[in-house]
């Protein structure tokens, strides 16, 4: 006979029905700080819009079920025919859908775009890690596609489409359309050990490639971005580098383009996602940007990623404080809110400064996207390295810090909280390595003093705010006073120029007690490397407040 044995009553409730963007005060902050006020009413009510879908138990269990439901490859089809196709969960479509409905691939097209899709992502991402991959791959190959105006003409209208259309068409027949990049070889990634091959065809300027990608994270998008080493080129024998290349899914006389998909890999990350390896042997293509210089082309496209690993990264340091905030607020302890304890506010404290200064830094750049004018250019060149490093590096140990927040209840797959764990260290894959990051950043500086210039001019606009942001500026400066050996500080450098570019913001826009403490423990050393190591103040419990979802 079945009986009850105690009765729970010291459990949070399930962080469900809900608006996301709202309760996100520095993410909703960023948007109306950054919108024009023509377009930031409409942004405002359509990521309120999205901000409830995410927050909905309904949303919520697609999450769970794409999770527990991962992908699976069909190589043949019952009748021993090749189809390379892989099936998915219908909540995963569903997720995809709604966020192509959302404009999370049409940031190119709309005014305040970037700042509008980066809001949107973060917000999105945080329903599953692995349903934003393929969202975010499409939006990053749009400026590929317009290094060949006639390629983009054809592809970047159903690219930026709000329809989302997973059947197998030509794309003439498609109403939306998904497109991944497709770039990394066995050996590195790195353009330079490409060994894929292409040859002419003799049919509608199309080339024949020969080779394989390593990593593919939608293998059922409708277009694939490649690197191959091209022959039988004209007019650019001086150019010796691969050449980019668009692979179509679907051939225009309705026949399936012949690459194979060799498997699925089981990796760290996210379930829901298939990521795959994939072959190419007389695989139809057709190039992108002049010949040899398809690093140059993909230039943009590499850019879009790592911003996107910035948001990203965002998006699940914010759910998991958002979480143990949540949690921690409806646990008592001798009569008093968890959260309200001393030592455990600290830590929830800490946790919420990290994840607020990756969010105000995430749409400080989206919107540098938005202008573009030579100086916000000049200070993404900067900028979007450094804060890649910085900020993917950070998720992890943010996302693990608010498991524990959590007690026995983070390790349970039912919370969520394993799931972001797992997805963390994503970014730093999509925004590039570390130390590739931290490299590309003392090489911007070594060559493009405009880049050091506009990022000065960024973070000279909180001077005299706050006397630790003026002597971490100053450190900076001396830091850089010798970059002949460099490479063996370029994480420092890397972290230095992300953490002083934080503070500005923060100390310009931000509540004082979110400055204060950012200040105090990033720049200030006025705290440890462990989580929750800040000097007592009576604001932190202000910081914890502001980064609950739910009042």
């Amino acid at each position: 006979m079945a009986g009850s044995t105690h009765t729970v009553t010291d459990q949070a409730p399930p962080l469900v029905d809900h608006d996301v963007f709202t309760a996100d005060r520095a993410l909703a902050e960023a948007v109306r700080r950054h919108l024009a006020p023509g377009v930031r009413e409409e942004a405002l009510s359509e990521l309120s819009e999205l901000g409830r879908a995410c927050g909905s138990a309904q949303v919520r269990e697609w999450g769970g079920q794409v999770d527990r439901n991962p992908p699976v490859l069909h190589t043949h089809d019952p009748r021993g025919r090749r189809v390379d196709e892989v099936a998915y969960h219908p909540a995963w479509h569903r997720l995809l859908g709604r966020g192509v409905g959302a404009g999370l691939t049409s940031a190119w097209t709309r005014p305040g775009g970037h700042v509008r899709r980066a809001a949107g992502l973060l917000v999105w991402t945080q329903a599953d890690a692995g349903a934003a991959l393929p969202l975010s791959a499409t939006h990053a190959a749009v400026p590929a596609l317009r290094a060949e105006p006639e390629r983009a003409a054809e592809w970047e209208p159903p690219l930026t489409s709000p329809v989302y259309d997973p059947e197998p068409r030509p794309l003439r027949h498609k109403a939306g359309a998904l497109c991944a990049p497709a770039l990394a070889e066995r050996r590195d990634g790195d353009p330079v050990s490409v060994t894929t091959s292409a040859r002419p065809s003799g049919v509608d300027g199309t080339y024949e490639l020969t080779g394989h990608a390593w990593f593919c994270a939608a293998p059922t998008a409708d277009g694939l971005l490649v690197l191959a080493r091209a022959s039988g080129r004209a007019g650019d024998e001086d150019a010796d580098g691969p050449d980019c290349f668009l692979v179509p899914r679907v051939l225009p006389d309705g026949t399936r383009n012949p690459f194979r998909l060799r498997r699925l890999e089981d990796t760290l990350g996210h379930r829901s996602a298939a990521r795959a390896e994939v072959g190419f042997a007389g695989t139809r293509a057709l190039r992108i940007g002049p010949g040899g210089h398809g690093a140059r082309t993909l230039a943009q496209t590499r850019a879009a990623m790592r911003l996107d690993g910035v948001v990203g990264s965002a998006a699940l340091m914010r759910r998991a404080v958002a979480e143990a905030v949540h949690h921690r607020a409806h646990r008592e302890v001798s009569g008093a809110s968890l959260a309200d304890r001393p030592l455990a506010r600290a830590v929830l404290a800490d946790l919420a400064v990290e994840s607020e200064a990756a969010t105000v830094l995430a749409l400080r750049l989206a919107a540098a996207l938005d202008d573009g004018g030579e100086d916000e250019r000049a200070l993404l060149r900067l900028a979007l390295p450094a804060a890649a490093f910085r900020v993917t590096g950070r998720c992890a140990p943010v996302v693990v810090e608010a498991a524990e927040c959590l007690g026995d209840a983070g390790y349970a797959e039912e919370s969520g909280l394993p799931r972001l764990v797992r997805a963390a260290p994503l970014g730093s894959l999509w925004a590039g390595p570390g130390n590739v990051l931290a490299l590309d950043a003392v090489r911007v500086l070594g060559r493009d003093p405009a880049a050091l210039d506009a990022y000065l001019s960024e973070v000279g606009r909180a001077r005299g705010a706050d006397r630790r942001l003026d002597t971490a500026i100053r450190g900076v400066l001396t830091e850089l006073a010798d970059l002949e050996a460099a490479e063996c500080r370029a994480r420092r450098v890397a972290e230095r120029l992300a953490l002083v570019l934080q503070g500005a913001l923060l100390v310009r826009h931000g509540p004082p007690e979110v400055a204060d403490t950012f200040c105090a423990a990033r720049l200030g050393g006025d705290g440890g490397s462990a989580f929750g190591t800040l000097p007592p103040t009576p604001d932190l419990a202000a910081v914890v407040r502001r980064a609950r979802p739910v009042s």
